[in-house]
């Protein structure tokens, strides 16, 4: 089985890039963003527990977006992959992801690095949030996601470096240009 980590600041275009790849090649799509947007929506008691750490720009606890993890990825059984889309966003995140994965026999196959310069990512959320009225969205909470991504975040390009499994992807252009590009690593896996 394949496993992708898609990674990229906010904005930098992962769930555009993770509805290519689940179309193209049948994998299964983990978005931590939208299970958590869920839990909000539904308001559980992860769900208002999320809203607080969402509401200042802050990333979740690790164990219990692991929690979450293992069992949304048990849930798919049998799959051609899965894509993380959002996860994870440290170090000591990527070593959880390494061990909840290779209990069930696997690993992380490649670590997609969709790569986007900060002006252009404020514009897109700042547009995103317009079109799809996301509270997340807004100037002073996007400049404290990108400054959390920066300093938490980053570290694991050179972590998956290490590991060989760390792909540079151009993340601004065309879709189909940044797909294409997504595909011929996937094809080499």
């Amino acid at each position: 089985m394949i496993n992708l980590v898609i990674f990229g600041a906010p904005g930098s275009g992962k769930g555009t890039q993770s509805e290519k790849i689940v179309e193209k090649y049948g994998f299964e799509h983990i978005s931590t963003g939208d299970v958590l947007r869920n839990e909000i929506k539904n308001q559980t008691k992860l769900g208002t527990i999320a809203q607080q750490y969402i509401d200042k720009g802050q990333l979740l606890p690790d164990e219990l977006m692991i929690d979450i993890l293992a069992s949304v990825y048990d849930s798919f059984g049998t799959c051609k992959g899965v894509i993380f889309d959002g996860f994870p966003r440290t170090i000591p995140q990527a070593e959880s992801l390494q061990k909840l994965l290779q209990e069930r026999g696997t690993d992380v196959s490649a670590m997609l690095d969709l790569d986007v310069p900060e002006d252009l990512l404020i514009e897109r959320l700042i547009n995103r949030g317009k079109s799809s009225g996301r509270a997340d969205d807004n100037e002073a909470t996007i400049k404290q996601r990108l400054e959390v991504y920066h300093n938490q975040t980053s570290p694991l390009i050179e972590w998956y470096q290490k590991a060989g499994k760390y792909h540079h992807i151009k993340g601004v252009g065309e879709v189909s240009d940044i797909f294409n590009t997504i595909s011929q690593v996937i094809d080499s896996l």
